[in-house]
């Protein structure tokens, strides 16, 4: 699938985490889509250190999107305190 189907699953995934996390989440598409890679990324490497996973295999789509919920929160703190 490469990249572009990378960014499509993060895009996805990234949307999924926004409709799921409560509040106001004022960003764009290509925050949206890097908070939905990275928190796939995330979810990877936890679960891998959890041993959850082997090394070299993906996180789930369930677990991606916890991953990207939790760097969501991250992200409302750390743009909350700029404002």
């Amino acid at each position: 699938m490469g990249i572009i189907g990378t960014i499509l699953i993060g895009f996805i995934v990234g949307l999924v985490a926004r409709a799921i996390k409560p509040g106001n989440d004022s960003a764009g598409f290509i925050v949206t889509t890097l908070i939905g890679i990275v928190g796939s990324f995330i979810a990877t490497y936890l679960g891998q250190a959890m041993g959850w996973y082997t090394v070299g295999q993906p996180a789930g789509f369930i677990a991606s999107v916890i991953g990207a919920i939790i760097l969501l929160f991250v992200w409302g703190l750390v743009a909350g305190r700029r404002r």
